[in-house]
């Protein structure tokens, strides 16, 4: 199969890597450094307290690299339409699109580039990190869930499951991948967001009765909203999930926070503000997860001076 994984971040490098051991892999990033690094001396990837080196190819945007397989798409979602955007070469008419980033409705964007019968989303369980230019840590292994928005009429997934597996991953086929997809986004939309505006650990959230009270709302309205697309929300069984994983990791940071914390963009567009799309379509009133999203760009925009 011949993939590009746009993006070599954490996530974008451990498939993109993995991927390279029976695959074309080509890992595009708009890094000039990040790119050449790749071509000299590949990814160092620390898995299982052990060091391995992959090489996948790796270029630039708008190199000419012809159509792909699978474009995977790994880039934070705040950047998904420009990223997709130049790199329109990689896509022809056969081209499967994928993501798997955190938040939901990204099929929006990747229906601008491709037809809705080649679009996959998902979530991974696996996680990362950058320790420096190209190495990364891999700190979690888990299941990769995937869907499509239509019917798989050609039977690509199956396919793509067995190109995955070969190469160490675990991938499980849902038939309604938004229910998955909206089970992880309960998580984001009220422990990770109130963690961001009150810039605390997730083990605050739990232990103090106003940023729990707040995060219940949220999931309430969370779950309206989920309901009103015809997916299943029960909302004592998110809210009892939120409080053990606050519990469980008293000292974790949420992306949302550090990326606020050290000025940066958020994906809070596509977290709470596609609750609030979402909402707004159906005719839902969601008027906390409104204030979260305006709050989290009011401090984004305060870090920018």
């Amino acid at each position: 199969m011949k993939i590009a994984v746009i993006g070599a971040g954490a996530m974008g490098s451990i498939y993109g890597c993995h991927l390279s051991l029976h695959h074309e892999v080509y890992m595009v990033d708009t890094s000039s450094s990040v790119v050449e690094h790749i071509k000299q001396q590949g990814i160092r990837l620390e898995e299982d307290g052990t060091e391995h080196i992959y090489c996948p190819r790796a270029a630039l945007p708008q190199e000419d690299l012809g159509t792909m397989d699978l474009v995977l798409l790994f880039v934070k979602s705040l950047y998904s339409k420009a990223a997709l955007s130049s790199n329109k070469g990689l896509i022809g008419p056969d081209t499967y699109v994928m993501t798997l980033q955190n938040g939901s409705g990204h099929e929006d964007i990747l229906e601008e580039f491709v037809s809705k019968d080649h679009i996959i989303i998902g979530t991974t369980e696996d996680n990362g990190a950058v320790l420096s230019t190209g190495c990364v840590k891999r700190g979690g292994v888990g299941n990769t869930n995937i869907g499509m928005l239509t019917e798989d009429k050609v039977g690509f997934l199956p396919r793509l499951k067995e190109a995955f597996e070969s190469c160490g991953f675990h991938v499980r086929i849902h038939e309604n991948i938004q229910q998955l997809i909206w089970d992880k986004l309960f998580t984001n939309v009220s422990l990770s967001a109130v963690t961001a505006i009150l810039q605390v650990d997730m083990g605050y959230i739990s232990s103090n009765d106003h940023a729990f009270s707040m995060t219940k709302q949220l999931i309430r309205e969370a779950a309206a909203v989920a309901r009103g697309l015809g997916l299943t929300a029960d909302e004592d069984e998110i809210i009892e999930k939120v409080r053990k994983t606050s519990q469980m990791s008293p000292n974790g940071r949420t992306s949302i926070r550090s990326d606020l914390q050290n000025g940066r963009k958020t994906e809070a567009d596509h977290i709470s503000g596609s609750v609030v799309r979402v909402a707004r379509r159906l005719g839902i009133p969601v008027p906390t997860h409104e204030f979260v999203v305006e709050m989290i760009h009011a401090m984004e925009e305060r870090s920018q001076g």
